[in-house]
């Protein structure tokens, strides 16, 4: 009797285990409500399971919630990530995940983490507005796909263009200590996410 007791107890935990893994890998979507429209991206936690992870902690976690898309470079890119509160920004800067092997190409609509180097991903995303697959050799590893809306992407404000120093747009230092507060006073036209949440896939 006390056999078969351990023996369903180890079998729950195998199952409740398998369960657990099977739910990080299934493959999941993400609605975007932005100032420009709706977009939906499509996680593949096969590609790259640190990012596709971090992803999902990030909009379970409401952190892409009234951020601003910051960097639009148009053929490019548009980066987003850094979170409007500079208190809340600061507690994920130093949280990096670890690379993931590339599997994926960065064409057009696939989304990656941005990186400063080895194992320094933390909460900013880009988005590919054409094919950048001279980035997959680099160790940018997309981890999603944007499968409706790449349209409202498309027309994400852009007219700042690179941020500084090397262009006009706005100086990621800034953001990180003043937020929102410095991107509405000196780039209001920037679009921003309203909401991201992840939704039923249909």
């Amino acid at each position: 009797m006390v056999v078969s007791r351990l023996f369903l107890a180890a079998a729950a935990l195998l199952l409740a285990s398998v369960t657990a893994q099977a739910q990080e890998s299934k493959v999941f979507q993400v609605k975007f409500e932005t100032s420009a429209g709706d977009f939906v991206m499509e996680v593949h936690p096969d590609w790259a399971p640190h990012g596709a992870a971090r992803f999902k902690e990030l909009v379970e976690a409401k952190h892409f919630d009234d951020c601003r898309f910051f960097r639009v470079i148009e053929g490019f890119m548009v980066q987003f990530g850094i979170h409007g509160d500079p208190a809340v920004a600061a507690q994920w800067r130093q949280k990096n995940i670890p690379d993931d092997k590339t599997t994926q190409s960065n064409t057009r609509g696939m989304v990656t983490f941005a990186t400063a180097g080895p194992n320094t991903r933390t909460t900013q995303i880009f988005i590919n507005f054409g094919d950048n697959s001279f980035l997959d050799r680099q160790g940018f590893a997309p981890f999603a796909k944007v499968i409706g809306g790449m349209d409202v992407v498309d027309k994400l404000y852009s007219e700042y263009g690179e941020g500084a120093p090397q262009g006009r747009g706005p100086n990621q230092g800034q953001i990180q200590s003043r937020g929102n507060e410095y991107l509405k006073a000196s780039f209001p036209k920037l679009d921003y996410i309203k909401t991201a949440r992840i939704v039923p896939a249909p």
